[in-house]
């Protein structure tokens, strides 16, 4: 497939959309993770794995250039983190919104453009663009039927691809997601993976996803970055989650099975992110 990339000079070789070499982070005296190495080519999908504490969402901070790593080097669209965040969209880790919440699904999407100003907006043709923006974002993500509903009346899988729309509003060429399927219903994660998939091939966006687990989104990826007690690993998923390179991760013998549908089943460890717990199921 054909992936559509930003316009660049004759000649000059568009930036890496993240790159990272050899980075350690420490936070407190307490080292987090180290020798981590990641480079993001434009339209690349990326998901950043691991089980919980091992500072997944931390490696999205370091991106934005709100922590800094104690060793290594880190670059982001070819400048030095946080220099480069306008041309960044990031969907933090699920907000929720209370069914009572009266605000529109397209106001929220609104806020990705013009959220940083004080005021309402005000009537005219940057008003008139902002609108026409805002619909072309709420179409791009199949959200047109609901978006001119209360948010806080919508399911959660509307909700996000709303959120998704949000941030996208500044035509980003890198898009972090921290865990954005987390609390969906498993159709929903599917549907959500998909839109991210085509938002990245069609649009040249390179995308990195914080996941808990990789089986909704294992057949889009490019790459995966493994972050585990016992080490880290960069690679393309076959060579990142087999049985060998996890029980060398945790320091422990594990397992990976594939079930009849293509799904991946972690043995030996509760929380590894190839294995999708019943936590949308009522007990």
């Amino acid at each position: 497939m054909t992936v559509a990339v930003p316009d660049q000079a004759p000649g000059r070789a568009l930036a890496e959309a993240v790159d990272i070499r050899d980075a350690q982070v420490r936070l407190g005296g307490r080292q987090v993770w180290s020798h981590v190495s990641l480079r993001v080519q434009p339209g690349e999908f990326v998901a950043v794995l691991g089980p919980n504490g091992v500072g997944k969402s931390t490696l999205l901070q370091v991106v934005l250039g709100l922590l800094k790593v104690s060793a290594g080097e880190v670059s982001v669209l070819g400048r030095p983190p946080g220099e480069t965040n306008e041309r960044i969209g990031f969907l933090p880790q699920r907000r929720t919104f209370d069914s009572s919440v009266r605000v529109r699904g397209l106001d929220v999407v609104r806020l990705g453009l013009d959220g940083h100003r004080w005021g309402l907006p005000l009537p005219g043709t940057g008003s008139r663009r902002a609108a026409a923006k805002v619909a072309e974002l709420v179409e791009l993500v199949g959200a047109s039927a609901y978006a001119g509903r209360p948010i806080g009346q919508l399911s959660g899988g509307e909700q996000q691809r709303l959120l998704i729309a949000q941030a996208l509003a500044r035509d980003p060429q890198l898009l972090l997601l921290d865990e954005p399927l987390d609390s969906l219903d498993l159709p929903n994660q599917g549907a959500v993976a998909g839109l991210v998939s085509r938002l990245c091939r069609e649009r040249g966006v390179a995308v990195v996803m914080v996941a808990h687990d990789v089986n909704p989104i294992l057949p889009y990826l490019d790459l995966v970055t493994y972050l585990a007690p016992a080490g880290t690993a960069t690679g393309t998923p076959a060579e990142v989650i087999p049985t060998e390179t996890l029980s060398r991760l945790y320091g422990i013998p594990m397992e990976v099975l594939s079930t009849s549908d293509g799904r991946l089943v972690v043995v030996g460890q509760p929380d590894a992110p190839a294995h999708h717990s019943n936590r949308h199921e009522q007990p």
